[in-house]
């Protein structure tokens, strides 16, 4: 309870302005994640910001809700340090930072916030000193000093031997000539840097992180007499080329850029929009089989797919990346974006070899595993990623594994290799032709299957869909996770082994000799119609064990009795087809006779009425038998449930006479009345 008011505490005080009132103008991500650091920092005093360090590192963020409460960053542990807010220092002796800084110009500014590089870069510059303490409106965004010591020894050695012009071109590159608060920094916009009128990539993104060039932005909004100062933690660089430009002159993307051509996204590649391209290298297709990848390159629509499957819909750079979220693809699938320290992870795995490589149309980071999309697989490529190799192996055993892939469309349920438990089957003329009706003939989507559904199998079957609220399943076997849509093939992970049915009920319960006296007492009721014909039944059938179970005397008179002996049996009989995993924890069917039956499940055992059942899903053309071992009593036959219902009924008149009493005395005279009736129906 504690934490819950504190949460709600926070919210309103995210919510509210300094003076209590609601807050103006919805705040950028960035704002926001702000007002979060400096809430966890009021305790210490004004204008303070909680900020959370990596551990071993001088990565510093402002901290959200989320890292917050989990103190980590890309799986690292974080410790919280307190500092003044941007824009704010301490005084001595006083609490907190409660002083503004003082306003001076640009070229002052850069030392306060801690780009003194910067400051010493400018002054070796004969040109840029001046412009930045004299009159206008400017933007510099300011690598930190540690962003210009990781620079390239090389790199540097360029940019200092020629000041006035390599120098001063990388640093009006940093500038714009106008003043940008963060406020305006929106996501996928373009800002025109002071050299060349060259354009600086700006990303903003949900989780309050803003990237200049894919540089993160420290600490913003900087004011200075003639402009802002953001600090960045890299030097940017000038793009040029746009992402199909980068594929056609890195060597490591030649098979990628084949590709590429031969799929028509070459076009896409170099026009405009924002992108992210997980490019594959030439290691990351030799990684796969020269089958699949020849399959996939000669065939233009699994090739568009698979390299769908590399391009996100947005750009992506790595540092705005702090825990895991999930990114759209162009061809629909979800990756599973995170990091690990320093890496970035696509899929839990570290792929990505070299990051934020920077195009005038997005971003791209080499990866060095393939990422095929379930779309471009064949049917045996989707069943050697799911726990179904039991049954891949059977269908191989059986000659059958050119249905898994070819090119005719085709679902296979597919039992998990838990089903099999007890070892796999032999294979024979009746197990091949069972694979045969675990194989669909056409690809089909669980989500557009309907109750009373048929569909064709390979071996002959007509196969009926049964929709329950909680499951979906195929005769007796259901779905047990998503299905996988291949290239040509479907794959539905089914959680038992398929029984198709072979006859109607009648037919099922005469060739089972547990049924013989069942059979005999259907055919002497009268029933022997109702369950040959066309239908939906649930039978629970008891066994010659059951009917033995009954005194014989009782037995005989049941047996002699036609119209009750066909009362009890139509109450075996429910109206509807339920398997065993439609049932879930409780279903209360309602039976030919027109009570209803109990049906419930628990620990994977089946019980009716409370009374387990001895076998589960005998299929039949018009229903399905459960076998039971005991013969099931309408609650019309139980004397115990005939008195409670009484008793009951007897309660709740009492309960509405004693309700009425509070507004007539009359009534309060005739309670006592219901009250005896009460006692005795109890008795």
């Amino acid at each position: 309870m504690a934490l819950l008011v504190r949460l709600l505490a926070l919210a309103l005080a995210l919510a509210l302005g300094p003076a209590g009132t609601l807050a103006g103008p919805a705040k950028s991500p960035y704002q926001l994640v702000l007002q979060h650091s400096r809430l966890r920092g009021r305790q210490h005093g004004s204008n303070v910001c909680a900020v959370q360090k990596i551990i071993g590192t001088n990565k510093k963020y402002f901290t959200n809700c989320k890292q917050w409460y989990q103190r980590k960053i890309c799986g690292k542990p974080t410790v919280i340090s307190y500092e003044c807010c941007p824009g704010y220092e301490k005084v001595p002796g006083e609490k907190g930072c409660p002083a503004a800084l003082p306003l001076s110009n640009l070229y002052e500014t850069l030392g306060v916030v801690g780009s003194t590089t910067t400051q010493l870069y400018t002054d070796r510059t004969e040109k840029l000193r001046p412009e930045m303490e004299g009159p206008g409106s400017f933007t510099i965004f300011a690598p930190s000093n540690d962003a210009w010591a990781s620079l390239p020894a090389e790199v540097l050695d360029s940019l200092v031997s020629n000041v006035n012009i390599e120098l001063l071109n990388a640093l009006r590159y940093h500038m714009v000539d106008r003043r940008v608060l963060t406020e305006e920094l929106k996501h996928g916009m373009a800002l025109t840097s002071m050299y060349q009128n060259s354009n600086i990539q700006i990303h903003h993104y949900p989780n309050g992180i803003v990237t200049v060039n894919c540089a993160r932005l420290l600490k913003a909004d900087h004011h200075a007499t003639n402009g802002v100062v953001h600090l960045i933690d890299k030097v940017i660089s000038t793009i040029t080329n746009n992402i199909q430009q980068i594929i056609e002159i890195e060597d490591t993307f030649e098979t990628l850029r084949a590709a590429v051509a031969a799929s028509g996204l070459n076009t896409l590649l170099e026009g405009e929009g924002q992108f992210t391209l997980l490019a594959p290298t030439n290691e990351a297709f030799e990684k796969i089989p020269a089958e699949t990848l020849n399959r996939i390159l000669g065939d233009p629509e699994a090739l568009r797919d698979l390299l769908n499957n590399h391009i996100l819909k947005s750009a992506m750079c790595a540092e705005a990346i702090v825990a895991g979220l999930s990114m759209e693809t162009l061809e629909g699938t979800t990756l599973e974006v995170g990091c690990s320290g320093d890496m970035l992870t696509i899929n839990g795995k570290a792929i990505i070899s070299n990051k934020d490589v920077l195009a005038t149309n997005g971003v791209i980071h080499f990866i060095d595993e393939l990422l095929i999309p379930d779309s471009a697989k064949t049917l045996f490529e989707l069943a050697a990623e799911s726990d179904v190799s039991t049954v891949t192996d059977l269908l191989k055993q059986a000659g059958l594994s050119t249905y898994l892939s070819g090119n005719e469309r085709l679902t296979l349920l597919a039992p998990l290799n838990s089903v099999f438990k007890d070892g796999a089957p032999p294979i024979d003329a009746e197990m091949k032709n069972l694979l045969l009706n675990h194989i669909v003939k056409d690809q089909v989507a669980s989500k557009y299957l309907y109750h009373g559904q048929t569909l064709d199998t390979l071996g002959g079957k007509k196969l009926r869909v049964f929709v329950y609220r909680n499951s979906l399943c195929i005769e007796n076997s259901c779905i047990a996770a998503h299905d996988k849509r291949g290239r040509y093939g479907a794959l539905f992970t089914m959680d038992r082994l398929l029984t198709p049915p072979t006859g109607t009920v009648m037919d099922v319960l005469k060739g089972d000799n547990r049924f013989s006296m069942l059979v005999a007492a259907i055919q002497s009721a009268g029933l022997t119609e109702t369950l040959n014909r066309e239908g939906v039944y649930t039978v629970f059938a008891p066994t010659n064990e059951a009917f033995q179970a009954i005194p014989p005397e009782e037995l005989n008179k049941l047996l002699g009795n036609a119209k009750e002996l066909a009362n009890i049996l139509k109450y075996h009989i429910g109206d509807e087809i339920l398997v065993s995993g439609g049932i879930g924890a409780l279903v209360r069917l309602k039976s030919l006779q027109g009570d209803k039956i109990e049906v419930s499940s628990k620990n994977s055992v089946v019980s009716v009425n409370k009374e387990p059942v001895a076998e589960t899903d005998i299929m039949a053309t018009n229903g399905v038998v459960h076998a039971i071992t005991s013969v099931l009593q309408p609650p019309a036959n139980r004397p115990q449930e005939r008195g409670d219902e009484l008793a009951d009924s007897a309660l709740e008149i009492f309960k509405q006479a004693s309700a009425f009493s509070k507004a007539s005395q009359r009534s309060v005279r005739l309670a006592p009345v219901y009250q005896r009736l009460l006692e005795r129906m109890k008795h």
